[in-house]
């Protein structure tokens, strides 16, 4: 702990129990990503200590693993929703504002309660002479907003991949893991064990660990850890969920473990007597001994009831920002997708060619810039490669602007060098010294109504593209 009652901002210098703007919260959480994360924990304790101990009081579901856990935690929200429980999520990145990462029973919060809560925990901090990081900042302002919104249960997106995140503080029961990946480490290499044995560690005493892993030596890894932990372990995912058509084979797998996470949390933490079980997606009520009456059949023919299919059918699967966000109205069709690692990736492109063989793209451009230049490997190489030999089309590649968020360990983007591998292996490359020569030159390439234009490699990327529509914070 360090004395910052008095920290220097653009602003000028912030005094202990002042109430900042919205503007000034925004810029004091830019300037404390600066502030290193606690991996111990101790510092964030300190801070739930001041705010009054309310992590322990939230009952919540961790969302872990490589890729999918915004999409999931929101899909586990929105189920939970239709059941007649008020969830609050904590999700990242944001895009274009702070507000993104926090949502209370489906709704991003407003500028006015955000403002409040972080004013609420800024004061904590500076009372206490706590030096914190934006994003035990960010955690506590979410637990804060939950509380004060008297929110059911918090789903929570685990960034950290092991127990060093400040969201495991909170009372978790049930423990949701995506998929695990890597783009340094290969899946058969042992290290690679400890990083799934990392993202399992998660699972505390008397939890519930899911997971959506289709590795059946992944899967074993977890539940190893899970129960050595005190956990329960719960059948893995195979399915996926029924949703339309293209985000089945994307998100599907993401849906299924969100109504699993669900159920879960409804079947073993919720005073099932009463829900109304009779109108529930997620629980099935005991089976009625005998054939049922004519009245009950009756009832069922002017009642039908509602099934997962109808609610996956009615359910805005593209709500949440730049996870495959297709912007149909532009002209030409502009795709936009945070994907910043080789896994996620590979699955936008998956994406750009099922919306292909559903209405045949004229011309398609790929615009890639990426914060972390460890994605450039063999195996990206590789797998655009392999994408170009079936669609036609071509790569933009530019650098971005790193985000205020980023860690200053990430490896450079070197668009020159990559632009370069690219056209060793046959595929149409350019380089943009910006996003905006970018954006300019794949609109010349592409047909204005049929064409598509795909922004992807990393959140900063995205945020180019609606600063440069004249959309910012």
């Amino acid at each position: 702990m360090i004395d910052n009652t008095q920290q220097t901002t653009k602003g000028g210098v912030l005094k202990l129990n002042q109430s900042l703007s919205y503007n000034e919260v925004v810029e004091y959480l830019d300037l404390k990503w600066g502030t290193p994360l606690d991996k111990t924990l101790k510092r964030f304790k300190a801070i739930d200590k001041a705010l009054g101990n309310l992590a322990k009081n939230v009952p919540a579901i961790l969302v872990a693993g490589s890729n999918g856990k915004s999409l999931t935690a929101h899909f586990t929200a929105k189920l939970l929703k239709e059941e007649g429980i008020t969830a609050g999520i904590l999700s990242s990145p944001h895009i274009l504002s702070y507000n993104e990462r926090i949502c209370i029973d489906g709704e991003i919060i407003n500028n006015k309660k955000f403002t409040e809560v972080a004013n609420t925990v800024i004061n904590a901090l500076e009372q206490e002479k706590i030096d914190a990081n934006s994003a035990e900042i960010l955690t506590a302002m979410a637990i804060v907003a939950f509380k004060e919104s008297k929110a059911e249960v918090a789903v929570l997106e685990v960034q950290e991949s092991d127990a060093q995140d400040p969201v495991t503080l909170c009372n978790t029961k049930v423990v949701a893991i995506t998929r695990v990946t890597s783009d340094q480490i290969d899946n058969e290499d042992p290290k690679f064990n400890d990083i799934v044995k990392n993202f399992a560690n998660i699972a505390v005493k008397d939890s519930i660990v899911i997971s959506a892993d289709q590795s059946k030596l992944n899967l074993q890894v977890i539940q190893e850890k899970a129960i050595a932990n005190g956990a329960q372990w719960a059948m893995p995912i195979r399915k996926l969920a029924n949703l339309p058509y293209p985000f089945e084979q994307l998100h599907g797998r993401c849906a299924a473990l969100a109504e699993r996470a669900a159920q879960i949390y409804i079947e073993n933490f919720t005073n099932k007597e009463n829900a109304i079980l009779a109108n529930s997606l997620l629980i099935k009520p005991k089976g009625q001994r005998g054939r049922p009456s004519l009245e009950t059949k009756r009832n069922l023919e002017l009642n039908p009831k509602r099934t997962m299919e109808q609610f996956w059918k009615e359910c805005e699967i593209t709500t949440l920002p730049g996870r495959f966000q297709l912007l149909e109205k532009e002209k030409p069709s502009v795709l936009l997708d945070t994907a910043d690692n080789i896994d996620a990736f590979v699955n936008t492109l998956l994406g750009i060619r099922l919306l292909h063989y559903q209405k045949p793209l004229k011309g398609l451009v790929i615009i890639i810039g990426c914060e972390n230049g460890e994605i450039h490997t063999p195996e990206f190489l590789r797998q655009i490669r392999y994408f170009f030999k079936k669609t036609s089309g071509q790569v933009i590649f530019c650098p971005v602007k790193k985000s205020k968020d980023a860690a200053d360990s990430i490896k450079k983007w070197n668009v020159d060098a990559i632009t370069n591998d690219i056209k060793n292996v046959k595929v149409k490359a350019h380089s943009a010294k910006n996003f905006s020569e970018a954006f300019d030159l794949a609109k010349k390439t592409v047909d204005e109504r049929y064409g598509l234009i795909v922004v992807t490699g990393s959140k900063s990327i995205v945020a180019e593209y609606w600063n440069y529509k004249g959309i910012k914070k």
